[in-house]
């Protein structure tokens, strides 16, 4: 095992990394931005480095300074959480090249999995369903003939895109241009790479997720599945595991599909397939090659710490336990608290001026967040995960209710009032809702 991880992030996944290494016993060192002087991982990590000014490109995505404290820390392995780096080759490479463990699968899986339009390839080969699609669209008039081919509507995809990022629907010809334009502009403003391809856009559907773990010897295991439509502008707001409304055979083929790609490139440690569901089929969307924000509803309701196997696994520990020991009796739902107007959901700062964590069983927080800390406006809006997990759905969503109605930030703008609506409304409730649910809530 590791005897020093150095984790290559900051706020909410950055505690829950830390809180995971000093259980296993394993020293962890932090890396902050000038910003991030007062955060809570610098001062929970065993060592702390300023790498940089507040700015990203300056500090958390900077790779030789994340590099040289890993080296002159002598520290085996580096987290990078999510976002970030978690998902990029360069970085991975750069890792590999100073016999520095990148907890994740490699450069080589990283590289193949994070190119969308390669992914598609891979799943087909798995044998994973796939929605009609195009290649990287070289020009614009590719993508007037690719249009035409697959049938509006159509969805661009920046190759290299996540977060909600790169991506536009496309219902008419007349709206192409402007679109394409749009996705290549932003692709490479937020990845570096204005690589653009399409698929066929389909509607009313639901967002379902399989997690997975493997391990150096090809074992893998699937952790459950989470429902994910609850967004708005392609950003993530409520997560449920497992995804309600999903028949058995359904999720018996999302689950051997998952195994089947995840065997394909040799997967190891934790990941998850991503779905767009519609009635009784599923079509492969993308494989995200690092942990997952709502990784923590897989684990209340499996059993199974996520993060620490992730860990283990790219140590080279082989996985102990085997499919039919997942518990999937139970059922988890979180809520994304995010420092943002509730009306208008412009994104807000300020100091914490009080703070109440709700408590009781089966109730989490995850979060970085105390009494006067700052928030800035220089990094991502989420300020925590409110977790709940119950015997049911119902006595999930009743829970939520209560946890929600117990939580109070004071002095920073917050969307809890955004999600006590959903645990309110029929249609979340009812559990048979689609990504069009946030147009129809709020």
């Amino acid at each position: 095992m590791f005897e020093k991880v150095l984790i290559a992030n900051r706020g909410e996944v950055a505690v829950r990394i830390i809180r995971a290494c000093k259980e296993m016993g394993i020293e962890t060192i932090a890396v902050y931005s000038e910003a991030d002087r007062q955060a809570l991982h610098v001062e929970m990590a065993d060592e702390s480095y300023c790498i940089g000014g507040p700015l990203l490109k300056d500090s958390y995505l900077n790779m030789d300074a994340i590099i040289t404290v890993a080296l002159k820390t002598g520290a085996a392995a580096i987290h990078p959480g999510y976002g970030l780096l978690s998902e990029n080759p360069e970085f991975a490479r750069k890792c590999e090249e100073n016999n520095i463990v990148l907890i994740g699968p490699g450069s080589a899986v990283m590289e193949k999995m994070g190119q969308k339009e390669l992914a598609r390839e891979i799943a087909v080969k798995a044998g994973v369903p796939v929605t009609p699609g195009s290649d990287i669209l070289e020009s614009l008039d590719m993508a007037y003939l690719a249009a035409e081919k697959i049938g509006y509507p159509v969805i661009l995809k920046a190759r290299a895109g996540g977060g909600g990022k790169g991506i536009r629907v496309v219902r008419e010809k007349g709206e192409l241009s402007s679109a394409y334009d749009l996705v290549k502009k932003e692709a490479k403003s937020s990845f570096s790479d204005d690589a653009v391809f399409m698929e066929k856009y389909l509607e009313n559907v639901k967002h379902v997720e399989v997690q997975i773990l493997g391990d150096l010897k090809g074992k893998i295991i699937v952790l459950g599945d989470r429902d994910c439509s609850v967004q708005r502008k392609n950003q993530k707001l409520i997560e449920e595991c497992p995804a309600p409304v999903l028949s058995d055979e359904l999720r018996r083929q999302m689950y051997e599909a998952s195994k089947r790609l995840a065997s394909e490139v040799g997967y190891v440690t934790a990941g998850t397939i991503e779905y767009l569901v519609k009635g009784c089929s599923f079509y492969f969307m993308e494989m995200n090659t690092r942990l997952q924000v709502e990784h923590s509803v897989t684990e209340m309701v499996s059993g199974v710490d996520i993060v620490e196997w992730q860990i283990r696994t790219a140590a080279g520990v082989e996985i102990s336990f085997d499919q039919d020991e997942i518990f999937s009796n139970k059922h988890a739902i979180e809520c994304r608290i995010c420092a943002e107007n509730s009306k208008n959901f412009t994104p807000s700062t300020g100091k914490v001026e009080m703070l109440h964590v709700p408590g009781g069983v089966d109730v989490r927080f995850d979060s970085a967040l105390y009494t006067n800390y700052v928030v800035t406006p220089f990094y991502d809006s989420m300020l925590g995960k409110l977790i709940v997990c119950a015997g049911s759905r119902d006595g999930a969503i009743r829970k939520m209710r209560s946890a929600l109605s117990e939580f109070v930030l004071v002095g920073v703008d917050n969307n809890r009032d955004m999600h006590m609506k959903f645990m309110n409304d029929n249609k979340f409730i009812a559990g048979n809702y689609d990504t069009t649910i946030c147009q129809k809530v709020l």
